[in-house]
């Protein structure tokens, strides 16, 4: 079964907004229980048990690498914690800290967080969906915010199980009980209408149906509540969308990247109000690069090395924009 949701489940039974999550949340959980992925992730599970007793009240989620544990680890324990980064590569987001050992992720993923934290409504006492969220970096940033609740989905068993390993590290389960990543896609969550702030953050390009993508965050939203949502996007007028003819950037699956003007008119047909454009930024290679644990190719490999303003197939360099938007409501 899926034990290690168990705790999760009995959770928002007793809450009246997510409770009716339990007509399908069961039933999702086990097919992926039982799928590859499923048993991809209960091997990942495996390796955290020479850390499952390493626990600490200390941590730090304030700050550029987020932190568990002090550094009281044996030069042996050490070791083997390093060992335990390399058994999980790749890690992209981050980065973190355990027990004094540093996790130095492809993404520096503060620096996104850094640029739309003084744009977006207080996460304190909030309900918060992150959609897409990969190891949950950025959920520990949302608790250390204050929100009253953080639940990330992302169908990726290995980010899954990064996240776990920081997550069993937490003695105070007041706080542990309060974070919670699944195994799951947006389009497996029924219209929840229960969440203050939802954040989709590099995902809506991927995805076959933007529009689709925008409906299923805004039927996560309570009425009033603020959309986070962070896309690449392309230099242009309310006309310009590029829809590459293979790949972009080495990626096969990005399917819309729209300009500014185009994604801003996009939120208000679908429905939402208050839409406001935070910033745009071309990503560099300082943001996101390849590490120690996270050796396949990175940023550097996927621009053209003569003109790094362009990917390796001449479109224009990643860019990337957030902007808020709120659901019509209150």
């Amino acid at each position: 079964m899926f034990g290690i949701w168990q705790d999760f489940l009995a959770n928002i039974a007793t809450q009246d907004k997510l409770a009716k999550w339990l007509q399908t949340l069961p039933n999702d959980l086990q097919n992926f229980v039982n799928s590859k992925e499923g048993e991809e992730f209960y091997k990942h599970l495996k390796k955290l048990e020479r850390f499952q007793n390493f626990k600490s009240d200390k941590f730090n989620l304030n700050t550029e690498y987020v932190s568990f544990g002090d550094d009281s680890l044996t030069e042996r324990q050490k070791i083997m914690t390093k060992e335990l980064f390399k058994d999980l590569m790749p890690w992209r987001k981050g980065p973190y800290e355990l027990f004094g050992q540093k996790a130095e992720t492809e993404w520096l993923s503060f620096k996104k967080w850094d640029r739309l934290l003084p744009h977006i409504s207080s996460l304190k006492d909030r309900n918060v969906l992150d959609v897409g969220c990969g190891n949950g970096y950025h959920m520990w940033r949302m608790l250390g915010e204050g929100a009253k609740q953080v639940i990330g989905i992302d169908p990726c068993a290995l980010f899954v199980a990064q996240f776990e390993l920081f997550k069993r590290c937490i003695s105070n389960t007041d706080i542990s009980s309060r974070i919670n990543l699944l195994p799951l896609g947006i389009e497996q969550l029924p219209e929840l209408n229960s969440f203050d702030t939802v954040f989709s953050m590099g995902v809506l390009y991927h995805r076959r149906s933007p529009i689709d993508h925008l409906y299923q965050l805004q039927n996560q939203l309570v009425p009033g509540g603020e959309l986070v949502l962070e896309t690449l996007v392309i230099d242009g007028d309310e006309d310009t969308i590029l829809i590459p003819k293979d790949r972009y950037a080495k990626m096969r699956n990005v399917w819309y990247i729209p300009s500014v003007p185009a994604l801003k008119i996009l939120l208000e047909r679908c429905g939402y109000v208050d839409v406001k454009f935070i910033n745009q930024e071309m990503t560099t290679i300082e943001e996101q690069r390849p590490t120690e644990l996270m050796i396949t190719e990175s940023l550097p490999d996927f621009l053209d090395p003569k003109d790094p303003t362009k990917t390796i197939e001449g479109y224009q360099a990643p860019t990337r924009a957030v902007f808020t938007a709120h659901k019509k409501g209150k």
